[in-house]
């Protein structure tokens, strides 16, 4: 079959990325994006950092600028989201009545925040778009204070936004430590000091049972007891956005599945970003990965293998995060490692985190410390197996430890 018609179904980070990369890999048939927001594809990690504390613009956040579309012939349709998806006649029906066809589709439609059961108040509030960030950092202003529930990445840049505004912060976290799922116990007990040496009232290993709102605020009540505010955030993950897939096969309850390649078991259709459940060869898994760069990479992949010129995505997920002063990243991943290597102190609020699985390390979290992640990828990416001892003393060039390792085959 020809490929004249490519459509990406989503407007934001990895469809941006796609259509660039299918422009500069020389196809010259019709691209369209399809896009639910009216807004140009742009960057979210700001929404609940920078932007929420008015220090980035609206223009700033912009992935490329409005002009680069007409240059690249990259069409949009947004402000209109696709409600279903024809397999045999290879034709998107849209929200507001039109339809797009295609030869090729990419799905990359992201997520949307996991909804608080049962509770619909305009108190209750929830961070995913633009519109959300500025709506949010208005009601803190005006409330000079906040709930937040979740201590996942998006409540702890919120909660450090919001003290740095000078609201009274509270975040409640059901597990025993804020990050506990991506940095596990000791690193994410070290994030729960931060936020507590800044103010906020951390507390933790204490599940939310009932929300309610009534006149007097939000009423929430854990296992402790109960507490009132006027502004709840609610950050308790993300459910990705399949509903327009239902009936095609493609909408498992995870998400969209899709092979090293990004392709998903219907001819023709391709799934990257938030919404891909994707097999990654090195882990042996299928993984869906929420996170800025993961959503930029595996855009671009997917659209290499779309044009027939792309390998299997290997890329280690890579994340990062920015509350207060101290800066974290992180670098593959840690599910299943059976050792941990310290290097640096807990206490000092400058350390990193090699984690290893039968001597080869898996991932790296580092905290203020961006030099240990540049090795540590490189060691995750050679699937290399350093000595323990050498890599805990600092005295030691990690650089030279990288090339000295040896590599698992």
């Amino acid at each position: 079959m020809t490929v004249k018609r490519i459509v990406i179904a989503g407007g934001g980070q990895c469809a941006a990325a796609a259509a660039a990369t299918l422009r500069s890999r020389g196809f010259d048939g019709a691209v369209t994006i399809v896009g639910a927001e009216r807004d140009l594809p742009y960057e979210r990690p700001p929404l609940s950092k920078d932007y929420l504390l008015g220090k980035t613009t609206a223009a700033q956040l912009l992935i490329r600028p409005a002009p680069w579309y007409a240059e690249q012939d990259v069409r949009l349709r947004l402000g209109a989201s696709v409600t279903s998806v024809g397999l045999g006649d290879r034709r998107l029906s849209l929200s507001d009545g039109g339809t797009v066809g295609y030869d090729l589709l990419l799905i990359a439609s992201g997520g949307r925040p996991r909804p608080l059961p049962g509770v619909t108040d305009e108190r209750v509030v929830y961070l995913r778009s633009r519109s959300d960030s500025e709506d949010l950092g208005r009601r803190i202003r005006a409330a000079g204070e906040i709930v937040v529930l979740g201590g996942g990445f998006i409540g702890c840049e919120v909660a450090a936004a919001a003290r740095t505004l000078g609201a009274r912060v509270t975040i409640l976290e059901m597990r025993d430590t804020l990050l506990g799922a991506a940095l596990g116990g000791a690193a994410g007990a070290v994030i729960a000091d931060i936020h507590r040496a800044a103010g906020v009232d951390v507390r933790t290993g204490e599940p939310v049972r009932a929300v309610t709102a009534g006149p007097g605020g939000v009423h929430v009540r854990t296992e402790r007891g109960e507490l009132r505010c006027g502004l709840l955030l609610v950050a308790t993950g993300m459910l990705p956005n399949t509903g327009f897939l239902a009936g095609t096969g493609l909408d498992a309850p995870g998400g969209v599945t899709v092979d090293e390649f990004c392709r998903t078991g219907v001819d023709g259709v391709f799934a990257a970003g938030d919404v891909a459940v994707a097999y990654h060869p090195d882990y042996g898994a299928h993984l869906r990965v929420e996170h800025y760069d993961n959503a930029i990479r595996q855009g671009a992949a997917a659209a290499d293998c779309m044009v027939g010129g792309g390998g299997p995505y290997v890329e280690p997920h890579w994340f990062w995060s920015d509350m207060y002063e101290h800066n974290l990243q992180s670098v593959g991943l840690a599910h299943g490692c059976d050792q941990t290597v310290l290097r640096g102190s807990l206490g000092d609020g400058r350390f990193s985190v090699f984690y290893l699985a039968g001597g080869v390390v898996r991932a790296v979290f580092a905290l203020n410390r961006p030099k240990d992640i540049s090795a540590g990828r490189r060691m995750v990416e050679g699937r290399l197996r350093p000595d323990p001892r050498v890599l805990a003393d600092e005295s030691a060039d990690l650089r030279e430890l990288t090339r000295a390792s040896r590599r698992q085959p």
